[in-house]
């Protein structure tokens, strides 16, 4: 038997012998929306508990567009045209991209203009978190647990935050998406070691799909509820 698993660009194939009782276990995959830019934009002016976007930032502001980095397949290609239909009254030179680095690396030119698109990459200007640069971050306040909040000074000018990604299960945090763009995607390295820690890591709560009662998740929470002025995109995505 041939299985074909999903992992990096092109996948890897395996073979069983016939002798064995091979089961490929897979999730359901729903549908996507027929017309995804379509419900994007109505998400967009009618979002949940917020005024509209359009209407957020005013046309003598800086907008703020926290990305995901080339860790996280988002689909940018569909996301970023419709949410810049809506900043139309914002010069280029007043929107700003931010890539939520956290304590990843950066990430190359090939690659931004792979995840964002070429409209993107040299018509906007792109900030990308680098989580040991000591002068590139300021200090927000501390958490309830102590924790001292270092943002990426860049996006705190910003009038308006909005941050982006897909929502999948995560090991630890619970979810992905949600405020993770802003910590640990553009904060210190001291903020993110502090929140990834082993006592916060070891509580029963910090696993799969929890959020009340995880450590971590509720301190990313707080986290982006100190900063303030943010607009959430988040989208679920199916394999392809």
């Amino acid at each position: 038997m041939n299985v074909k698993l999903a992992y990096g660009k092109s996948g890897i194939d395996l073979s069983f012998p016939d002798f064995m009782n091979i089961h490929v276990l897979e999730p359901r995959y729903p549908p996507p929306f027929s017309d995804p830019e379509s419900a994007l934009r109505s998400a967009l002016r009618s979002p949940i508990g917020s005024l509209t976007l359009r209407s957020l930032v005013e046309s003598t502001e800086r907008a703020a567009i926290v990305v995901s980095d080339i860790t996280r397949a988002t689909a940018y290609p569909k996301i970023l045209p419709i949410l810049l239909e809506e900043l139309a009254h914002l010069a280029d030179e007043q929107i700003l991209f931010f890539v939520a680095t956290g304590t990843h690396r950066s990430n190359t030119d090939q690659e931004l203009r792979a995840m964002l698109g070429e409209g993107i990459v040299g018509r906007f200007q792109i900030i990308q978190n680098n989580a040991v640069d000591e002068g590139s971050h300021v200090l927000v306040g501390k958490t309830r647990s102590g924790n001292p909040l270092r943002i990426n000074r860049e996006f705190l000018l910003c009038d308006l935050h909005i941050l982006t990604g897909f929502i999948e299960p995560h090991f630890f945090a619970g979810f992905s998406g949600g405020g993770k763009a802003i910590m640990p995607g553009l904060a210190h390295l001291e903020t993110i070691m502090n929140n990834h820690s082993v006592r916060n890591l070891d509580n029963a709560g910090a696993t799969w799909g929890v959020t009340k009662g995880n450590p971590l998740w509720e301190e990313v929470q707080e986290a982006a509820e100190m900063v303030g002025r943010n607009f959430l995109v988040n989208v679920t995505q199916n394999r392809d």
